[in-house]
C-alpha cells in the first residue's frame, strides 16, 4: 500500500502540472484581458499578487474537481479516455481555462493580428501547427498554398489581407478545398471533441508511463522489494488527495 501511495502522490503532481503549466498561462492572459482598463493602474507588486492569487484559485478549483471525479489511468480504454476528457473539461470550465482549440485560436490571433499579407499569414499558421505538435494528415496546407499561388498569379501581385476582393476569392478556393477534403464547418464541434479526446489519450499515456517508471524506481529500494507491483488502472487518485 505504501508503494501505491507514493505512485498516486506523484500522479497528483502530474495532474496539477498539466492543468496549471499547460493551461495556466493562456488563462492568465484571458483573465487580465477582461480587466484591461483597471489593470493599467496597478503597481507591479499588486499585479504579481493578483496573478499569484488567480493561479492559486485555479489550482484549488482544479483539485476540488479531481477529488470528486473518478479517473482510470488506462489510455487503451476508450471509456477511460472519454471520462478523463470530461473531467478535464469540467476543470477548464470551473477554473476558467482554455481548451486546446481555444488556446490554438488565441495563439493564432496573437501571432497573426499584425501580418499584412496572406502568404506570411499561412506560413505563420504552419509554424504554429508544428510548434503545437499537430499534424497535417490531409495535406491541407499544401492545397491552401496552391490556392494562394493561383490567386496571386491572377492578381499579378502579392495578396494582402486588406484586399477584400482578393481575400474573397481565396476564401472561395479554401471552401472548395474543405469540400474536397470532407471538412464541414457545421462539424467543427465534432473535430474539437476529437482533438480533446486525442489529447486526453496522450496525457493518460504520459501518466501511465510516469507511474510505471516511478514503480520501477521504488521497487529497487529495500523497503519495497517484497511489495507486489500495482496495476496503474487500479489507482484511485481521490483516495490520496
Amino acid at each position: 500500500m505504501a508503494l501505491a501511495s507514493r505512485i498516486v502522490s506523484r500522479s497528483r503532481q502530474l495532474y496539477a502540472g498539466q492543468i496549471l503549466l499547460q493551461q495556466g498561462h493562456a488563462g492568465q492572459v484571458r483573465s487580465f484581458a477582461k480587466e484591461a482598463a483597471p489593470a493599467t493602474d496597478l503597481k507591479g507588486d499588486q499585479m504579481l499578487k493578483n496573478i499569484f492569487l488567480d493561479v492559486k484559485n485555479k489550482f484549488e478549483t482544479a483539485m476540488s474537481v479531481l477529488r470528486t471525479e473518478k479517473i482510470t489511468i488506462d489510455p487503451e480504454d476508450p471509456a477511460a479516455v472519454s471520462q478523463y476528457a470530461k473531467v478535464m473539461k469540467t476543470v477548464r470550465e470551473k477554473a476558467d481555462l482554455f481548451s486546446e482549440s481555444q488556446r490554438i485560436q488565441f495563439t493564432i490571433q496573437q501571432k497573426t493580428q499584425d501580418i499584412p499579407d496572406a502568404r506570411t499569414y499561412l506560413l505563420t499558421l504552419k509554424d504554429i501547427r508544428i510548434k503545437r505538435g499537430l499534424t497535417d494528415d490531409l495535406g491541407a496546407e499544401a492545397l491552401m498554398m496552391d490556392a494562394l499561388e493561383k490567386i496571386e498569379k491572377d492578381l499579378k501581385k502579392p495578396l494582402m489581407r486588406n484586399d477584400k476582393k482578393g481575400m474573397a476569392l481565396l476564401v472561395a478556393e479554401f471552401d472548395k478545398i474543405n469540400k474536397t477534403l470532407g471538412i464541414r464547418k457545421e462539424e467543427l464541434p465534432k473535430y474539437e471533441e476529437q482533438l480533446e479526446l486525442s489529447i486526453a489519450k496522450a496525457q493518460l499515456e504520459d501518466l501511465k508511463k510516469n507511474a510505471l517508471e516511478a514503480m520501477e524506481t521504488q521497487k529497487k529500494r529495500e523497503e519495497f522489494k517484497d511489495e507486489p507491483m500495482v496495476d496503474v488502472k487500479s489507482l484511485d487518485i481521490r483516495n490520496f488527495l
